[in-house]
């Protein structure tokens, strides 16, 4: 069982365990075991050498500690032997429900008594018996969700292949090899393969990126077996198993409590709660009461920030309610992007276009005489020639250089297609806990002495005043008792303060070290004496200090109305005055006012007391103020609201928090574009129907006491009002709604892992600011990719104008296939890929989201394609028809053509730089650096064909003289001066937008 592998070292030996291989929940166990041991120093299990490395007192040999590790093993194994003939077949596959296992009763468990609970799963306090255990993990199976379906290398690969552009270019290589073109299906297919490359290995660095944020999940949990406590593996608690709840950590199945002291969980994982939830034991009434209201209920993956308690499991595994959304995952159906169905919509119209022409050229060859074979070859190269070879491989490129891009930003794409898609978005659904807001609460505001006082990123700030704690005394008073009267252990690490504790306390104490208190001096200055806890029906707490000079100092905090009861006198302009009844009715209105900014709020007070004091040290204290927490708003999310509002970019704010709470934050946001702020709240939106929610959706600016499926059933509303939707969010709650919105985005370091393995879009430090990066640049890369199909399409025609016209007329065929595809190998890939790699157009960020049912190619461009390819072509044909008056229909007219097009062709991609702007333009656009590079290469590879002799024999091309240059020349150069003379220019009439405030958005 146990293996030495390396023990030369004195006091330090390496061991191979072979149970430790590949189990996280052994390695967990041998750690928590053997550190607690006297004799060992430190230990590190890794499963995945099964190797287990120990530093221990040098007083013991190797062979002693191989005896403790071995203890360790048996003891997890007995612990476990109750489940280990029927579990482990079942257990190695998780993304099944387990079959053979019984359903298990979905009952209204919060609106039962809790004995009846205990009753009706034959347990009680004490727990189950270690036979009742098994016997229930046989007939309902292992606590176990489903593990969210990753993409597999595999499938990413397949993934480049499925668009129907690259579809065709198979079948034209595919008709090539037939017809004898090897050269030219070679060709192709390499421009296939690096298509499929770049997209590949983009997005596989991408999924590694997102796989290495992943949390190690909690493998074990305490229970009552047996009447005893007993820590047990996560995956083998049962139903009727009674839970032992302590703070720090996470709930193991859905359970109803059955004992409650001052429990308090955060359920922001599950409901989008902001804050912990204060739990008890009472029994609840009415139909539809909503999860975050049931609070005689825990729920598996929700965090025990406070107190203590035991709960009877109700539910396991994929009957709990994270299994039910991890059902709604899978029934969610990710949506396909604008873009891709455009490429495709644009690749079906290059299928009928190819086949068409095909079948003219053909015809029209045969009935003039000319061979059949040499006519299917020029047909089926016109057909290729129709298809833009470079289509895939510049959207492909340029969506993964923007993936690149947003990479240096901290934002983590996972799929090419998920940039421009957010810059199509027309709605954005941010989920406020963790999202909006940072998930962890903050002192916000303090009212002391009739002064109202803002916190915000650890300044005090009355007015316009930024003050000093220090210089107030009533202040610095209220920070020493909150500090005082406060559970949170408090430590430094590095120089850093540690603090453990709950939400609200930990606050209190962050306001102290804002404040510059030193806490862990202040607690040691007054040592605390004694605990006055909370309880059921008294809303306060005390603590009671030594003084220096032998006095009791008393802190006290708590519910305001009761705090201020108990008060005789308040501090007031560093002096302590009598507090009379009309002082008492303006602290209360001042509660409310703060109240309804959706603050919780708390009184502080304080009191002397001397040895003597026998009596109740909660009477005739000196009131200090008011103290507001919430959940606060991240930094920058209000100018980001603004930001996409500019964009116009609807936005709308999905919580599990009640409608006032939802308010305030939507308020302070200015959420709302227009002067009412609409709020709907889910009991209203259970009594919708689908229609009624799809009309009502783009209405509404906030969703409150939204559910999971509630926030689906948003998300699919928008899209079928005929939206483009992101989703944002972080928690397990918001994965179903992530997967279904057409931009799922997903936060980093605070999300969850199934949030993030649906999310399109990770951002890796939660900054949300990041967005509207993205939305800049996915609006960029459509802008971009349009110019580059625009230039493909209009110089592809010309191409095809060319062929059609001389095989019509009879003139023969300017171009032979091999020229076909080599003219589309030069012009095609690089000059198209340097225009989109266009920079931002400066107003990119103040147009509206372009309507994603438009087409790339609008019908309105057709024309305006049509008008440039026909002035490429008539040029070529008429170098052409000079090169037939020189020379006759000969090597050397074909030679002038083929040159005369390709140069055409890459001064045509000046003038698809922009719609509006020409090279006569007084306002000139800036310099790209990539379209220089690829128009000056391309140039080079045309000459280089000229001049070598094997590729001239190749190509079927003759020398040229400085006569036939010239001509070939101003072939090339007519084009460009007509096109850029007659474009629609207007840039007087381009309305000018003030500028984002966001400018990071620059060339990849």
């Amino acid at each position: 069982m146990i293996q030495a592998i390396h023990t030369s070292v004195k006091g330090r030996a390496r061991y191979k365990v072979k149970e430790l291989y590949r189990s996280l929940s052994l390695k967990e166990y041998l750690e928590r075991s053997l550190v607690n041991q006297p004799e060992i120093i430190d230990v590190s299990a890794n499963i995945s050498t099964g190797n287990v490395l120990v530093f221990f007192s040098p007083k013991y040999n190797y062979k002693q500690i191989a005896y403790l590790i071995d203890e360790v093993i048996l003891n997890y194994q007995k612990s476990n032997q109750q489940v280990q003939p029927f579990t482990s077949a079942k257990i190695v596959k998780k993304t099944q429900r387990i079959s053979g296992v019984k359903q298990q009763k979905i009952e209204n468990w919060h609106l039962m008594p809790a004995s009846t609970v205990v009753d009706t799963f034959n347990t009680s306090a004490l727990g189950l018996s270690s036979e009742s255990a098994a016997a229930n993990l046989r007939k309902y199976g292992a606590n176990v969700l489903s593990e969210t379906e990753v993409r597999s290398s595999l499938s990413i690969l397949v993934d480049q292949f499925k668009s129907l552009p690259v579809a065709l270019l198979g079948v034209a290589a595919g008709v090539s090899v037939f017809t004898g073109g090897l050269i030219d299906a070679v060709v192709i297919l390499g421009v296939v393969g690096v298509n499929a490359v770049i997209g590949y290995a983009t997005e596989t660095q991408s999924e590694r990126i997102i796989h290495s944020l992943k949390h190690q999940e909690q493998t074990s949990a305490w229970v009552m077996r047996d009447g005893k406590a007993q820590e047990i593996p996560v995956d083998n608690v049962v139903l009727g198993d009674v839970l032992i709840l302590k703070p720090g950590s996470y709930v193991a199945a859905d359970a109803r409590l059955i004992e409650a002291d001052n429990l308090s969980i955060d359920e922001s994982a599950l409901t989008g709660e902001s804050l912990p939830v204060s739990k008890n034991t009472a029994s609840l009434t009415g139909e539809d009461v909503p999860l975050g209201d049931r609070l005689n209920m825990i729920y598996r993956g929700t965090y025990i920030t406070g107190g203590q308690g035991l709960a009877a499991v109700v539910a396991t595994g994929q009957f709990t309610e994270m299994g039910h959304i991890q059902t709604l995952v899978g029934a969610a159906n990710a949506t396909e992007t604008p873009l891709a169905r455009q490429l495709d919509q644009v690749g079906s119209q290059l299928v009928v276009i190819g086949m068409g022409l095909c079948g003219l050229v053909f015809g029209m060859g045969v009935m003039r005489g000319y061979g059949l074979v040499q006519m299917l070859k020029s047909s089926i190269s016109l057909a290729v020639a129709a298809v833009p070879e470079g289509l895939p491989t510049i959207a492909t490129t340029t969506l993964a250089l923007g993936i690149r891009d947003m990479r240096r930003n901290k934002v983590l794409v996972r799929s090419l297609s998920a940039v421009e898609a957010l810059g199509s978005v027309q709605t954005i659904c941010l989920d406020k806990t963790g999202t909006i807001t940072e998930n962890k609460m903050s002192v916000v505001e303090i009212h002391t002495n009739t002064r109202e006082i803002k916190v915000t990123n650890g300044e005090f700030i009355a007015g316009a005043e930024n003050i000093n704690p220090y210089m107030y005394d009533e202040l610095l008073k209220l920070i020493h008792v909150s500090v005082l009267c406060n559970e949170s252990e408090v430590s430094r690490v590095d120089g850093e303060y540690v603090v453990t504790g709950s939400a609200t306390e930990n606050a209190l104490i962050y306001m102290g070290i804002a404040a510059g208190v030193d806490a862990i001096a202040l607690k040691q200055k007054y040592p605390l004496l004694q605990t006055n806890l909370r309880s059921e029906n008294r809303n306060i707490m005390s603590t009671i200090h030594e003084t220096h000079n032998g006095h009791k100092f008393v802190a006290v905090k708590g519910s305001p109305s009761e705090v201020v009861q108990m008060c005789q006198g308040w501090m007031k302009d560093g002096e302590v005055v009598p507090l009379t009844d009309a002082d008492r009715q303006m602290l209360e209105i001042e509660n409310d006012r703060m109240a309804g900014k959706a603050l919780r709020v708390l009184g502080v007070a304080y009191n002397h007391i001397d040895e003597s004091h026998n009596g109740n040290h909660e009477t005739d204290l000196i009131w200090l103020g008011l103290v507001g927490m919430a959940d606060p708003i991240r930094r920058g999310a209000k100018a980001l609201i603004a930001d996409f509002h500019h964009a116009g970019i609807d936005t709308v704010m999905i919580t599990g928090d009640q409608s006032p709470t939802a308010y305030a934050i939507a308020k302070e946001l200015e959420l709302n574009r227009d002067t009412q702020l609409e709020i709907l709240d889910s009991s209203n939106l259970n009594n919708l129907t689908p229609e009624a929610l799809t009309a009502l959706s783009d209405k509404v600016d906030v969703f409150a006491r939204i559910s999971p499926s509630n926030k689906l059933q948003v998300v699919q509303a928008l899209q079928g009002a005929g939206k483009v939707v992101a989703m944002t969010g972080d928690g397990i709650n918001d994965a179903p709604a992530l997967k279904a919105a057409q931009v799922g985005v997903a936060m980093g370091k605070g999300g969850t892992d199934v949030a993030r393995e649906v999310a399109d879009i990770v951002l890796e430090d939660d900054k949300l600011e990041t967005m509207i990066i993205a939305v800049s640049r996915g609006r960029t890369i459509y802008n971009n990719i349009r110019k580059s199909v625009h230039f493909l399409l209009a110089t592809n025609l010309s191409e095809i104008m060319v062929m059609t016209t001389a095989t019509a007329v009879g003139i023969g065929e300017p171009l032979n296939a091999i020229q076909l595809l080599w003219l589309n190998l030069v012009t095609d890939i690089f000059p198209g890929l340097s225009l989109a790699m266009e920079a931002p157009e400066p107003e990119v960020l103040s147009q509206p989201p372009r309507n994603p049912t438009d087409p790339i190619i609008k019908k309105s461009d057709f024309g305006r394609i049509t008008f440039e390819s026909a002035t490429i072509s008539a040029s070529t044909l008429a170098a052409y028809g000079y090169g037939i008056l020189k020379y006759g229909i000969s090597p050397q007219a074909s030679t002038i053509a083929f040159m005369g097009l390709t140069t055409a062709q890459l001064l045509h991609t000046i003038s698809s730089r922009s719609e509006k702007h020409s090279i006569f333009s007084p306002e000139k656009l800036p310099h790209n650096p990539y379209l220089t590079a690829a128009v000056t290469g391309s140039f080079a590879l045309q000459l280089l064909a000229v001049a070598v002799p094997p590729l001239r024999t190749l190509l079927k091309i003759t020398p040229i003289n400085l006569v036939d240059g010239a001509v070939i020349g101003g072939s090339a150069l007519l084009p460009l001066i007509v096109n850029e003379a007659t474009k629609n220019t207007g840039v007087s009439k381009i309305k000018k937008y003030p500028k984002c405030r966001v400018r990071q958005c620059d060339r990849p």
